[in-house]
């Protein structure tokens, strides 16, 4: 009998299921999108009962896409998106979604800032609040709909609101819980003085039992089995936050080994013995059951691509594609613009705008795309270098998202880092890292780094040229003195 193991992948808008066997190989997928809402400027929800309705929908038709037998399922694995805020009311009743897009707490996050909030969890937690921050958004609903803050009864995030679904199970997992600001590192507990930092005193008991990701949080229930296709009692495990999923089902599972995504968002991460005490880094989580992540994002990444592919190559067949061959149809040498991907803001400055710089009469298309990949790439330099100067120490990287599938982007993310940059063979890297940690739970494999030497491998590697990454190393320089030059210029256009 063959092992199985199914991982599910919720993000802010798709929801994915994906039946692995222990080599990582793929036997069937199921995708489904699901609607976004908007009740006011700034707020972004999701309908919980949508979300539960198309994790049903994708795991049956994955189950039924393999043809394999659902006892043959070993455990069950869930990966979602982090911070947000998915609350259950005291009946254990769907009450709130609110996505990690969401930015109507920005401006609690900055009143925050100026009182010096920010200086009190920092040391607690190993992050500042910021807007989409879960206990930033709770307090927000605490002091502009006590109504609504009242009824709560539990705070999840997106996966162990899944989970909590297919086994009945109130739990949440550290990844998840350290990525949002909610546990004191490192001793990985909630922690009464955090809770007051945020004015959350009277929140501990609306916030569930933290598991390791590997643990087993529960078991398929006989309703969810009728609903699914799945065996009654499959082990479900507590799960990750996606971007730690998507780092070990990468293969990145090493101290030191730094896992890259280039998607909408710029995801760059480290592994860490200890926790890093640098309040310069973004974000810190928990890895396993020792090990951190340092991880420093923003939403400067392929985002930009997306626009410009659909504001200027609407209707083109394969235009991504299109794109990565005017990229490469330019040396890399040559003398092209300066691109800032700041279409949503830059990680230092909300205000920071997205442009071209230097643009002449010589320049194409093609130039303005390669400037525009080079700036994509230059924007995740600078996440490396935060993590650089808080004393990280980086050997290599592995590439996943959308980015790493072009043909030109990992080079240039080789050649602009000047570390090695792997690829690797699974493109569905939070699903499978939602695997591994499954197989792990119920036995098939000690722990992550075994599972990941089963079940992924390397498609293709890039080694950085000494002589681009000087010329590199020059742009960036200039990319870096542009943006300071225009901050007072970005300032005023965003008080228009």
């Amino acid at each position: 009998m063959t092992d199985y193991l199914l991982g599910l992948d919720a993000g802010n808008t798709v929801i994915k299921a994906i039946l692995f066997d222990t080599s990582g190989r793929e036997l069937a997928v199921a995708a489904l999108d699901g609607q976004s809402s908007m009740p006011a400027p700034g707020q972004v929800e999701r309908d919980l009962d949508e979300l539960w309705r198309n994790a049903i929908t994708v795991i049956r038709s994955c189950i039924e896409k393999s043809g394999i037998s659902p006892n043959d399922i070993r455990a069950v694995g869930c990966a979602g998106h982090g911070n947000g805020l998915y609350a259950l009311d005291r009946a254990g009743k769907p009450l709130l979604g609110i996505q990690s897009l969401d930015t109507r707490a920005a401006g609690l996050a900055g009143e925050w800032h100026a009182a010096g909030v920010g200086d009190r969890v920092l040391p607690i937690a190993r992050q500042k609040p910021w807007g989409a921050q879960t206990p930033t958004l709770l307090a927000w609903i605490k002091q502009h709909r006590p109504d609504l803050y009242s009824e709560i009864g539990t705070v999840l995030l997106c996966k162990d609101f899944v989970v909590g679904r297919l086994t009945g199970a109130r739990v949440t997992d550290t990844t998840d819980m350290s990525g949002c600001g909610l546990l004191a590192i490192p001793s990985r507990r909630y922690s009464a003085e955090l809770l007051a930092a945020y004015g959350l005193e009277d929140a501990q008991p609306l916030l569930p039992e933290v598991l390791e990701s590997s643990d087993i949080a529960g078991r398929v229930t006989d309703e969810v089995a009728a609903f699914t296709g799945l065996a009654a009692g499959t082990p479900v495990v507590a799960g990750l936050f996606d971007v730690v999923a998507s780092a070990v089902g990468s293969g990145v599972t090493a101290t030191g080994a730094a896992s890259i995504i280039a998607g909408t968002w710029s995801i760059n991460q480290v592994i860490c013995d200890a926790p890093v005490d640098d309040g310069r880094v973004f974000m810190q989580s928990s890895f396993d059951r020792s090990r951190w992540l340092a991880i420093e994002s923003s939403a400067t990444s392929a985002a930009n691509l997306e626009w410009i592919v659909h504001q200027f190559m609407y209707g083109e067949d394969k235009p991504f594609d299109k794109a990565g061959d005017l990229v490469a149809s330019v040396d890399a040498m040559s003398d092209v613009p300066v691109y800032h991907p700041y279409l949503y803001g830059a990680p230092w400055d909300g205000n920071a705008r997205a442009g071209f710089y230097g643009i002449a009469g010589w320049h194409s298309k093609a130039h303005l795309m390669r400037a525009l990949f080079e700036g994509v790439a230059f924007g995740h330099r600078g996440h490396v270098e935060v993590l650089r100067r808080a004393g990280i120490s980086i050997r290599d990287v592995t590439l996943s998202g959308g980015g790493s599938r072009s043909a030109v982007w990992p080079q240039m993310f080789a050649d602009i880092l000047e570390l090695p940059v792997t690829v690797a063979r699974g493109r569905e890297t939070g699903a499978l890292g939602a695997a591994i940690a499954a197989a792990t739970g119920v036995g098939l494999f000690p722990d992550y780094e075994e599972g990941a030497r089963a079940m992924t491998a390397p498609a293709r590697q890039f080694t950085p040229d000494p002589d681009r990454g000087s010329h590199y190393a020059r742009r960036y320089g200039l990319y870096e003195q542009l943006a300071q030059v225009m901050r007072p210029v970005w300032a005023e256009m965003g008080r228009q």
